[in-house]
């Protein structure tokens, strides 16, 4: 008899007896029994739906770092929109600071360029960064070239800058519209 709480692995095989199935399996018998062979069916079942499980958690885990790449992403370029909408502000009041006659009220236009300033600390907040283009090397990714001139400077470097282009997170959101140097005739 087998004791209570003792567990099945623990027998070992030279003290049981052999059934009558793992005795003509022994014996090389090519009938098997028909319990055994259901038991193979089931054990096959049974690992066909586990294979299927771990795929299925596999796809799900996949799914959740994707949505929450999603989520954080949208966080991130949210406010990309608003941003390209804002943009158009800053280059008129660049320009109408630029503009302003010589003979035009000090605090006016210490007031002009104090808003400039801090609209440019509001939206580099949002990750907002200006593209550095005078004095570089033409970029097409970055860069707009709007017209060529000759200069002292090498062929393909960028030698005026006539509207700022900008980087969101290092994504671009507008490209800097320049003109580049033909290099010395």
């Amino acid at each position: 008899m087998i004791e209570t709480g003792t567990d099945m692995s623990e027998i070992k095989s030279e003290n049981v007896a052999p059934t009558h199935s793992e005795a003509t399996a022994q014996e090389g018998d090519s009938q098997a029994d028909p319990m055994e062979l259901k038991i193979q069916e089931l054990e096959v079942q049974v690992k066909e739906k586990e294979n299927k499980y771990l795929y299925l958690y596999a796809d799900f885990e996949n799914f959740k770092k994707r949505i929450a790449k999603e989520r954080q992403d949208l966080i991130k370029f949210g406010w990309e929109p608003v941003a390209r909408d804002l943009l158009p502000l800053a280059d008129n009041l660049e320009r109408a600071i630029s503009h302003m006659p010589e003979n035009t009220d000090k605090t006016l236009a210490d007031g002009l360029k104090m808003i400039l300033s801090q609209f440019k600390a509001a939206i580099k907040k949002q990750g907002v960064e200006p593209i550095k283009s005078v004095e570089q090397v033409f970029d097409p990714t970055l860069h707009e070239a709007i017209a060529q001139e000759e200069s002292d400077l090498p062929s393909g470097t960028i030698t005026q800058e006539h509207v700022a282009g900008y980087m969101i997170h290092g994504r671009l959101l507008r490209p800097a519209r320049v003109t580049i140097s033909k290099g010395k005739s």
